[in-house]
């Protein structure tokens, strides 16, 4: 079971998928999702597959993302249908992955961004080597954390959630585990001799080949993430960055006034709302909010500004946080 960026095949115990489409840094285009789920729903009922491996190929990347750029030709084309089922399969993989019966283990090496985290978080057991590197960066093309992140994120320790929700900050290698996004770190040359023991033992290898935490780089501001990102309106949490007077307050508030003031309007709204949510209600919630994202100016230009001319130099409509029409955010979570 294979296509051309997606490896999948047996492993003594494991059924293994590889994401091998390396000079895209593994992004996931249609063909991809619909391979995944082939070769989980030909594993489920399989007896002999006690678990499932999933890594990516190249050494950059585990997965970078979905293809936003396809996305956004698509959404200026006019063809809703097409968008809609890219993220309707999307979704309904990452589903299938939180659901699935046997051990599902993402090995992680390298960036794993957006599509990235459906497709390793909703997973039991998610490796991270020191080269991990996790993001949502979904307000800087004015998209939002979806994939399941609306689910995901509220149920991290205190505020971390919502601040790599709306700046899209980078937690590297250990530093996932401590946030709650990986559950075990395994140095990069140790992990040729896990996938060896996932295949010979199963998953109980990974307790064997994990390492002791070094410090979280974020305990320091840990209080102030807190203090800042636990506010009940992005008006607040922009009040109380101000009030912090710290170098950390003023980087941070200088990327939530450098990404789109839309979307962070309503990633904050969609990630307030998904802690109450089971992730099959956050996910059909994600979905039915894509129709208005994808359709919304800045999304256009975000993907334009990052992606295709990449001069990252956006030109945001409107400009300001403080120009948002919270009544027209209400009405696209309607």
């Amino acid at each position: 079971m294979s296509d051309a960026s997606v490896v999948a095949s047996r492993d003594g115990r494991i059924g293994h998928i590889l994401l091998d489409r390396p000079k895209a840094l593994n992004a996931l285009d249609p063909a991809m999702i619909d391979a995944m789920q082939a070769a989980l729903d030909g594993w489920r009922d399989d007896p002999t597959v006690h678990a499932v491996v999933i890594e990516g190929n190249g050494g950059r990347a585990f997965c970078a993302g979905g293809d936003i750029r396809a996305i956004r030709t698509l959404a200026q084309a006019g063809d809703t249908e097409a968008v809609e089922a890219f993220f309707r399969a999307e979704y309904a993989l990452n589903a299938t992955i939180d659901e699935y019966p046997k051990p599902y283990v993402a090995l992680i090496d390298g960036i794993c961004m957006g599509g990235g985290i459906g497709v390793s978080v909703h997973g039991q057991i998610r490796v991270t080597t020191e080269a991990g590197l996790f993001a949502m960066p979904e307000t800087a093309i004015a998209m939002f954390p979806d994939v399941g992140a609306t689910f995901m994120l509220p149920r991290l320790p205190g505020g971390i959630g919502m601040y790599l929700a709306l700046t899209g900050a980078r937690v590297q290698g250990a530093d996932a585990v401590h946030a709650g996004i990986a559950t075990h770190f395994v140095p990069r040359d140790a992990l040729p001799a896990l996938r060896a023991d996932l295949a010979r033992d199963g998953v109980t290898a990974v307790a064997v080949h994990a390492h002791a935490l070094p410090p979280f780089s974020l305990a320091p501001h840990r209080a102030a993430i807190d203090r800042c990102f636990g506010a009940d309106s992005v008006p607040d949490i922009v009040a109380r960055l101000e009030a912090e007077g710290t170098d950390w307050a003023r980087e941070t508030l200088a990327t939530l006034r450098a990404v789109s003031p839309s979307s962070v309007m309503w990633s904050f709204a969609a990630v307030r709302r998904g802690a109450g949510l089971s992730l099959r209600a956050a996910l059909a919630a994600e979905l039915a909010l894509t129709r208005h994202v994808t359709r919304h100016a800045d999304f256009a230009e975000g993907v334009r500004a990052m992606v295709v001319d990449k001069d990252r130099q956006p030109r945001w409509s409107p400009d300001r946080i403080e120009a948002v029409d919270p009544a027209a955010i209400a009405a696209m979570l309607a």
